[in-house]
């Protein structure tokens, strides 16, 4: 029995903490990790965290995928199963990994960043300078978006997907999905991607 449960917490971990892949190509960048979702609680931790279970119900699924190319053209895919049915959710792509605390991620990842934080300026919080992965839950409870931009992630400034409570740039926090976003070299960025 005990070698049974044993068996049982490592499938389960397995599973919880979900997978992830980054790697670089010349010329190019790609990520893609998937993970179930769990309350910061939960025994068995998972990089996908939610702090609203009516919204994000626990072991409900998430899939993110980016991949950039030289020059900066980068494309984010989100797909999601086991949402609330016919819900809208907002979601973007923030600074930080997730934590217990639903403001660990930070801010939202911004292409030109802007000078005053939190950032509520139209001019920098907008679907072209960050990355807004919205939708609709399906009847089922899946949903999927894609963002593409003609610029890449800068190294070490996006870490997590955050999916807020209703679309567009604001909303409660209800969930969290640490992503490990891989960025190109300075040198393969386009134009003057570094905050300005």
């Amino acid at each position: 029995m005990v070698a049974g449960m044993l068996a049982g917490a490592v499938a389960a971990a397995m599973l919880a903490t979900g997978g992830g892949v980054a790697e670089a190509a010349v010329g190019s960048s790609w990520a893609r990790a998937e993970a179930w979702f769990a309350p910061p609680t939960a025994f068995i931790p998972s990089p996908a965290v939610t702090y609203d279970v009516g919204l994000v119900p626990a072991a409900s699924w998430i899939e993110v995928e980016q991949r950039s190319f030289e020059g900066g053209d980068t494309t984010v895919t989100l797909r999601v199963r086991g949402m609330k049915p016919g819900h809208a959710y907002g979601v973007h792509v923030h600074q930080k990994p997730c934590g217990a605390n639903p403001e660990a991620a930070g801010g939202h990842y911004q292409h030109r960043v802007d000078p005053v934080q939190p950032s509520k300026d139209p001019a920098y919080a907008n679907a072209e300078n960050e990355v807004w992965l919205d939708f609709t839950a399906s009847v089922d409870g899946s949903g999927a978006a894609s963002a593409q931009h003609d610029w890449a992630f800068r190294p070490g400034e996006a870490a997590s997907v955050v999916l807020h409570d209703e679309p567009g740039g604001a909303g409660d926090r209800a969930a969290c999905f640490t992503v490990p976003f891989a960025a190109l070299p300075e040198a393969q960025q386009s134009g003057s991607a570094w905050g300005v």
